[in-house]
């Protein structure tokens, strides 16, 4: 049991009986405990919708398809479903899309990976010393009003149009997302836990361990899922700057032979990667703060 669930506990309990016991007595009654609301009306979000996820992606395919049978789009701005789904096949039959995909995919994962590791290490080192908040928060925030694309001619400069350059924006677009939220978790964490923590003479290590990770869980949850996505915007910029393979490289080699459904074949694949990892996030958040009573809930 962490100390934040036993202050959880400690703290609530006590106060819950004593409320459940003025009900059932018919003493104290304070307006505000006793839920008088309609039967069937809540002012919730309801009933969870089945595949509420896939709904409005459903919701714009359909519209995508109305449009392109009744020549609403005209195919030479944007490619008709079938025809996006034809091309696919060719690039997959072909093994063009396999080998670009795998390309984007390592990028994007070893991006992420060192941006994240040194987003969550920024974060605790800014988050709990007071001289490590004065050293590293300004100059982050330096950085975080640079947009990559503003770099990249400083990192072409500096290693190169090689892979290492690729991968360094990559984690410069992620590490940003995860340090702001981290740290926002970390200095969000209830005092009550920290003087309980002294109470019970939490070592050091043990305080980080029971306090300062629950309690900065859903702030790096949160940044997470724009990390993953950061990581997707950053990777579509360097995989047009002289890159050999690759999704973008692919798109902008269609885009030189004018080749409208294989740049749309891209643009899917990378909406598809976005949401996948982002849904993955979201399972992840779910699970992780099971112990939490939200709106969503």
């Amino acid at each position: 049991m962490t100390a934040l669930g036993t202050v959880t506990r400690a703290g609530t309990a006590p106060r819950a009986r004593t409320a459940l016991g003025a009900v059932q007595s018919g003493e104290g009654r304070p307006a505000g405990r006793l839920d008088v609301r309609p039967a069937g009306r809540r002012l919730g979000l309801g009933r969870p919708l089945p595949v509420a996820g896939l709904l409005g992606v459903v919701v714009l395919v359909g519209v995508w398809v109305a449009g392109s049978a009744t020549g609403l789009i005209d195919q030479r701005v944007l490619s008709a479903p079938w025809t996006v789904v034809t091309t696919a096949g060719d690039l997959i039959a072909k093994g063009d899309l396999q080998e670009n995909l795998g390309v984007s995919l390592t990028r994007a994962a070893l991006g992420l990976a060192w941006g994240v590791a040194t987003g969550v290490v920024l974060a605790l080192a800014s988050g709990l010393s007071r001289v490590g908040d004065a050293l590293l928060d300004g100059p982050i925030q330096v950085k975080r009003a640079i947009p990559n694309l503003a770099l990249l001619p400083l990192l072409i400069l500096w290693f190169g149009i090689g892979e290492p350059m690729k991968v360094i924006t990559i984690a410069l677009g992620v590490f940003i997302p995860i340090y702001v939220h981290t740290h926002n978790g970390l200095r969000s964490i209830d005092s009550r836990y920290v003087e309980l923590a002294e109470t019970v003479r939490l070592s050091r290590p043990q305080f980080v361990r029971r306090v300062v990770l629950p309690g900065a869980l859903p702030g790096f949850l949160l940044g997470l899922r724009f990390a993953v996505t950061g990581s997707l915007l950053s990777l579509v910029v360097v995989e047009q700057v002289n890159a050999t393979a690759g999704i973008g490289y692919m798109m902008e080699l269609a885009r030189t032979y004018g080749q409208t459904e294989v740049i749309i074949v891209g643009l899917v694949v990378y909406g598809v990667l976005g949401f996948s990892a982002d849904a993955a996030v979201r399972l992840l958040q779910r699970r992780a703060l099971a112990w939490r009573r939200t709106l969503e809930d």
